[in-house]
């Protein structure tokens, strides 16, 4: 069974803004971290880039100002003094001579720093076609490193003559770049990101918990909802209702749901009573007629030698009168009950509604007769077919005759009658009986009326009739009004369509 809201244990960060606020602080996190990442990545491209651009021509100068060669072989010392020259230059570049094969012919690093013999071409053939930068060619001192260069082509007498390979991020340049973070502006600028991150995060918590405000106020107030049994008031603040989002619409919502179901909760109850008196009710009803009938069948069997024919069958025919008033009592209510259950349905067909009353009349007639009571049935033969479920119809003309008979004394009057009007067919039993206080007419088909309890008892049993043919109308969406004047009679109306609705 599940546990009531206000009783579930809750778990650490279980609530909608914690979590909430751990999603958040994650992917800001996460956000800030690879936006950090992509940035530095890109800003070193950059900066390769343009070091690159700026140098793109420093090879070819130097190969065209300077004398490399000496006669058929290089020039070794113009070589080694030019190279010791733009090391002091710039001591973040490192200058290599290559043949055509790439191997390294000359260089200015200390004894043991090359690890290469040999250099890639293809990197310089792209840089020397002009394929977009930046370019990393091999670095020979550190062989699993690519580096950005400037290269140039050499020539003697028009004929390729090797090269001239300077990387431009030498071993100093990566040097410095490695420490970049013991810089002042690298740690001004973490130090600026770090307190951007935090009031991000600041922030955006608060406005996480604005939001989730006004939700955590309809929990609170759905929680003791459901603590008052469902039968309170959802308290919820104005403004959580009154606002035009997502939130105020569920409020709204749930406000009106909840009215509901404590509307629905009250009927409950209101229908469990009324179940438990009507109960007690048919509990004495049924208790009269059945100590009626043992009285009188004890008598038979303890003085059955001393009873005339004539008494005996006095009070055979009271018995078996009490047991039938027992047996109609019971079939009415297992009917009442089948129809509150919903589970009988109509089933719906057109029929002349003339003919049936026709029917009942004449099976009613006998008792009214009986009684000195006249009954008759007066209409037109325009009055079209109705639609409705010809059984169910029949019972609501035998309940109200049979609630008529009832009430109506000797010499008295019962009439039907029939007009059509709207598409409907209005069905009228009007009777010259004891009539109806008009404080009753309300509740007349309700369970707790007033009118119902006073007859508890008497002869004219409970009128579980009228509560059957309330229920039977219902299920022909159709309605039951009645008018009374007391010692002059009532008048019940009801209607029948005479066609199916769309």
């Amino acid at each position: 069974m599940t546990q009531p809201l206000q009783t579930q244990q809750r778990r650490p960060f279980s609530s909608l803004y914690s979590r909430l606020a751990l999603t958040f602080a994650a992917l800001i996190l996460a956000f800030a971290g690879l936006c950090g990442g992509l940035n530095l990545l890109w800003v070193k491209k950059h900066q390769e880039e343009i070091i690159q651009r700026l140098n793109q021509g420093l090879a070819d100068h130097i190969a065209k100002e300077w004398r490399l060669a000496k006669g058929e072989t290089w020039n070794n010392f113009g070589v080694n003094g030019l190279f010791d020259m733009l090391m002091v230059v710039n001591p973040s570049i490192e200058l290599y001579l290559l043949d055509n094969t790439g191997a390294i012919l000359s260089n200015n690093a200390p004894p043991g720093r090359v690890q290469l013999l040999k250099v890639s071409l293809e990197p310089i053939n792209e840089f020397l076609t002009h394929d977009p930068l930046p370019i990393r060619g091999d670095n020979p001192r550190v062989p699993e490193r690519q580096e950005i260069f400037s290269a140039a082509a050499l020539t003697k007498d028009g004929k390729p003559n090797g090269y001239l390979y300077i990387v431009l991020s030498g071993d100093d340049y990566q040097s410095l770049a490695s420490d970049v973070w013991k810089g002042h502006v690298f740690q001004s600028v973490m130090w600026t990101g770090g307190a951007v991150l935090v009031l991000t995060l600041i922030v955006g918590l608060g406005l996480f918990f604005v939001v989730t405000r006004r939700l955590k106020a309809l929990i609170q107030g759905i929680v003791a909802f459901d603590a008052s049994g469902f039968t309170g008031d959802l308290q919820l603040d104005p403004a959580v209702r009154q606002s035009p989002d997502e939130i105020g619409i569920l409020a709204c919502t749930f406000s009106r749901m909840a009215e509901r179901i404590a509307n629905q909760m009250q009927q409950i109850k209101f229908q469990d009573e009324l179940r438990r008196e009507m109960v007690a009710n048919v509990s004495h009803d049924l208790r009269t007629p059945l100590t009626s009938i043992q009285g009188y069948l004890e008598t038979m069997m303890r003085k059955s030698d001393q009873l005339s024919w004539q008494e005996q069958q006095t009070y055979l025919k009271v018995a078996v009168r009490q047991s039938q008033r027992v047996s109609h009592l019971a079939q009415e209510l297992f009917e009442l009950a089948k129809l509150e259950c919903k589970e009988a349905s109509p089933h719906f067909e057109k029929f002349s509604i003339q003919e049936l009353i026709q029917d009942v009349v004449q099976k009613y007639e006998l008792s009214a007769n009986a009684q000195k009571i006249r009954i008759s049935a007066q209409f037109l033969k325009t009055i079209p077919f109705v639609y409705a479920d010809i059984e169910m119809i029949e019972r609501v003309l035998s309940n109200l005759i049979d609630n008529a008979l009832r009430y109506t004394p000797e010499g008295g009057k019962i009439e039907l009658s029939l007009t059509h009007e709207g598409g409907k067919v209005f069905v009228r039993l009007a009777d010259t009986g004891t009539g109806i206080p008009e404080e009753y007419l309300d509740c007349l088909f309700e369970r707790n009326c007033e009118l119902r309890k006073q007859q508890r008892g008497k002869s004219t049993g409970i009128g579980l009739g009228l509560l059957i043919t309330k229920q039977i109308l219902d299920l022909h969406h159709s309605s039951v009004n009645v008018t009374s004047t007391p010692g002059q009679g009532t008048t019940f109306v009801f209607e029948l369509p005479v066609q199916a609705k769309a």
